[in-house]
């Protein structure tokens, strides 16, 4: 009987370990057990630094590797985010006139969003106060309502940063009838320019994890500003 059959070790198996070794350096498992068998043998006073070394190396290279999956799935959802944006840039040029361009932001464009509501927000000092429980996608408001729905109970208001957040009782009459649903929201200052009333793109959502302070706004920001433009495009006729 041949050394390698007392080992108990088929010759095939031996054979293609020692042409190809790497398939042990390869495999977690095989390493894992060989170092483990070492230490056995060594006895429980011996400490293989080599076994140390090679634990805090693969305790690394899992990290990286969970580094590596959630930079892909990061890639996956920007690209995801992206192509909706873009799907709702071309929603909002699509209108031929102002009645059709609202019309289509509760028809069309929100679904694209995937919220429940979307509301342009417009002050004007000729309301007095708004309709309570309208759901139309234009909101009209009193002067320094805009302000007041951006502070949210706040001392000062906070510029004309996107805000993302739980949903507040500022906004909850502008959400109109959907109002006692919505869980998150997110608001988009409108500067129309010099002369004009401050206005706001404001989105709400059942999710209450669909808006929250820690998510980007580039995305948003750019839609913002195609819409900002689009919509005084329509003011100036």
């Amino acid at each position: 009987m041949s050394g390698a059959d007392e080992a108990g070790i088929d010759e095939a198996v031996r054979a293609r370990l020692l042409a190809a070794p790497d398939l042990i350096l390869g495999d977690r498992d095989l390493m894992r057990a060989l170092i483990g068998a070492r230490e056995a043998e060594a006895g429980a006073n011996v400490i293989d630094i080599r076994g140390r070394a090679m634990e805090a190396l693969e305790a690394r290279l899992t990290r990286l590797e969970s580094a590596h999956e959630n930079v892909i799935a990061a890639a996956y959802d920007n690209q995801a985010g992206m192509q909706t944006i873009h799907r709702a840039v071309v929603s909002l040029l699509e209108p031929d006139d102002f009645t059709s361009f609202l019309e289509n932001l509760n028809t069309t464009v929100a679904p694209i969003l995937r919220v429940e509501t979307l509301r342009l927000v417009m002050e004007s000092d000729a309301v007095q106060a708004p309709p309570a429980g309208e759901s139309g996608a234009l909101a009209m408001v009193q002067t320094g309502t805009v302000a007041r729905m951006i502070a949210a109970g706040r001392r000062a208001p906070r510029g004309n940063d996107i805000i993302l957040r739980r949903a507040s009782a500022e906004t909850a009459l502008t959400h109109g009838t959907a109002a006692g649903a919505i869980r998150s929201e997110a608001l988009l200052p409108l500067d129309l320019g010099a002369g004009r009333w401050p206005a706001l793109l404001l989105m709400g959502s059942n999710d209450p994890a669909r808006f929250t302070p820690t998510q980007g706004t580039d995305l948003l920001r750019f839609f913002s500003q195609v819409f900002r433009l689009v919509l005084i495009g329509w003011l100036r006729e």
